[in-house]
C-alpha cells in the first residue's frame, strides 16, 4: 500500500515511543471532503502517479506558503501547490518555537476523535479539568506503563486523560485480545491498571469499541504508543513527563 511505498523513500517515521506494525487504515467515514479547485487537483494528479488508487482523506493549506498538506493512509505529507515536489516530515514554527499545525487539518482530527463516543473511553479525570487528553494506548508498551504511573499527578495538574485503544501489534494480536478483556470487564480502569501493571489479564469478551478505536488510530496516522492528542486535534507525541505536559497544554491555552 502507499504507505510502504512512501517509508521506502523516505524511511520509516517513528512519532512515539514504541513501534508498532503497520495495517491498511480503512476510509474515515468523518472525513472531510477534498477541496475541488486548480491546486488540489495539481496535488491530487501529482500523487495518482505515484498510485493510480490513491484516494487522499484530506488536502488542504499546509501551514506555511506554496504547499498543500496531506493526509494519505493517515500519514502527513506536504505536496508543492504546482504538484512537483513532495516531502514527508515534521515543519517546526521557529518564530512560535512549536510543531507547524494548520487549522484545517487539527479540524479533521478534530471530527474524528469526535466520532468515538465518551462512553466508550477508560477516563481518568479529576474534578473541573482544565484540560482533557485522548491517548492512544497499549497495555504493553513501556513507555505506556510509564504514563499510567503518571496519572495521579496529571490529574493533580487538572489534566483528564480519556484512554483509546491501540494494540500496537495489530488485531490479530494476544495484545489485543487482552485489551478486549479490559474493556469487556465490570470495571475498566481496575483492569486496565492491573493490565499495565503487568498482571494476568482474565479473559472475558463482550461487544467491544477496540477495533473501531484502533482503525481510527491508523487514520490518526499513529505508528506507535502512547499517542498523545490536546482537545483541538494537535498531537502531542508520545510519553511526556506530567509537568512538561501541563506547561505545553497551558501555552497552548493561552495562545487561544
Amino acid at each position: 500500500m502507499f504507505r510502504f511505498a512512501i517509508a521506502a523513500l523516505f524511511g520509516a517515521i517513528s512519532l512515539t515511543a514504541c513501534a508498532q506494525q503497520q495495517a491498511p487504515a480503512a476510509a474515515a467515514s468523518a472525513a472531510a471532503p477534498v477541496a475541488d479547485g486548480p491546486v488540489e487537483k495539481h496535488v491530487r494528479d501529482a500523487l495518482k502517479q505515484l498510485d493510480p488508487n490513491l484516494q487522499p482523506e484530506y488536502i488542504g493549506a499546509a501551514p506555511f506558503p506554496g504547499f498543500r498538506e496531506v493526509l494519505v493512509s493517515g500519514q502527513v505529507l506536504y505536496v508543492t501547490d504546482d504538484g512537483r515536489y513532495l516531502l514527508q516530515g515534521t515543519p517546526y514554527d521557529i518564530e512560535k518555537k512549536a510543531q507547524a499545525t494548520s487549522a484545517g487539518l487539527l479540524a479533521y482530527r478534530q471530527r474524528l476523535l469526535a466520532t468515538l463516543p465518551h462512553a466508550d473511553r477508560i477516563v481518568f479525570a479529576p474534578p473541573n479539568a482544565k484540560h482533557t487528553i485522548s491517548v492512544f494506548t497499549d497495555i504493553e508498551c513501556g513507555y505506556c506503563r510509564k504514563l499510567h504511573q503518571d496519572i495521579a499527578e496529571l490529574n493533580r495538574n487538572g489534566i483528564a486523560v480519556e484512554y483509546l485503544a491501540f494494540p500496537r501489534m495489530g488485531l490479530a494480536s494476544k495484545d489485543a485480545t487482552d485489551m478486549i478483556s479490559v474493556w469487556c470487564a465490570s470495571d475498566r480502569k481496575a483492569a486496565l491498571t492491573a493490565a499495565k501493571t503487568g498482571q494476568p489479564v482474565p479473559t472475558r469478551n463482550c461487544t467491544n469499541p477496540v477495533a473501531m478505536q484502533y482503525n481510527l488510530g491508523q487514520q490518526l496516522g499513529i505508528n506507535g504508543t502512547p499517542a498523545i492528542f490536546a482537545a483541538d486535534g494537535t498531537q502531542l507525541g508520545g510519553y511526556v513527563p506530567p509537568a512538561q505536559l501541563k506547561a505545553t497544554l497551558d501555552r497552548m491555552e493561552g495562545s487561544r
